[in-house]
């Protein structure tokens, strides 16, 4: 499936697409409008992937991840980085990982910066708070780059999951030297999915979590070096998870 081809949605219609659904796929020049930004604003971010720290945490022994973590509270007119914190889900959420409290290197304060930033997150804030209102949002980003410097990288080694939370975005920053990395979105109640490969930059995942499972499938090396960056962002009312655990 070329980038031409991949079921894009209507950027005017995405909290329809989210509740009719379960997800909306966005092309890399929407993504920056409804950022109300340009792309050379967002591309200003993806030097940061270059700097990401080893994540010690795979139970399966691997090396082929890096990865920074912070929190955000979106309350509808500003979004401010919490004190920095631990990531936690449960295990019904992953089954591989969970219970655990992770604690990763922070997202670098001139990444969070960037006026590119502050736009993305609050726009999609926005598209959420259109499908369900609620506010104020408790916001985790990830950063990650899945490499093949031992030969398979895996950027969803618990499988096909949902990540306890209201909505999750899934962006593609960089893909270079690889194969594979499937994205997978399926209907948590139904048979109905959809298969594609995001190969443009900025392309943009909104996923409903209660509505679908979602995965992405391992990548492998075409010569020396690979890697696949994402930036995954997640939303979640009432709370961030593991308050309290």
């Amino acid at each position: 499936m070329t980038p031409s081809e991949l079921p894009y949605s209507d950027p005017s219609r995405l909290a329809e697409a989210l509740v009719g659904d379960g997800y909306a796929l966005l092309h890399p020049h929407d993504v920056a409008r409804l950022a109300g930004c340009t792309l050379s604003d967002l591309d200003a971010l993806a030097p940061s992937w270059d700097h990401l720290e080893l994540d010690h945490y795979l139970k399966d022994g691997g090396r082929y991840r890096r990865r920074r973590h912070s929190c955000f509270v979106d309350d509808g007119t500003t979004l401010a980085q919490t004190p920095h914190r631990a990531h936690w889900q449960p295990v019904e959420y992953n089954a591989l990982h969970g219970g655990m409290h992770r604690l990763f290197e922070p997202i670098e304060a001139a990444t969070i910066a960037q006026p590119g930033w502050q736009q993305l997150l609050r726009s999609l804030g926005a598209v959420c708070s259109q499908v369900k209102a609620a506010r104020p949002w408790y916001v985790e980003a990830h950063q990650f780059r899945i490499d093949t410097a031992d030969g398979i990288g895996r950027p969803t080694p618990e499988g096909a999951h949902r990540d306890g939370v209201d909505f999750v975005a899934v962006i593609l920053i960089d893909r270079s030297g690889i194969k594979g990395g499937e994205t997978r979105v399926f209907d948590a109640h139904g048979p109905r999915g959809q298969r594609f490969t995001m190969t443009e930059p900025w392309t943009l995942l909104l996923l409903d979590d209660a509505a679908v499972i979602h995965e992405s499938t391992p990548i492998q090396p075409l010569g020396e070096h690979g890697h696949r960056d994402t930036l995954v962002l997640t939303w979640r009312a009432g709370s961030f998870q593991g308050e309290g655990v």
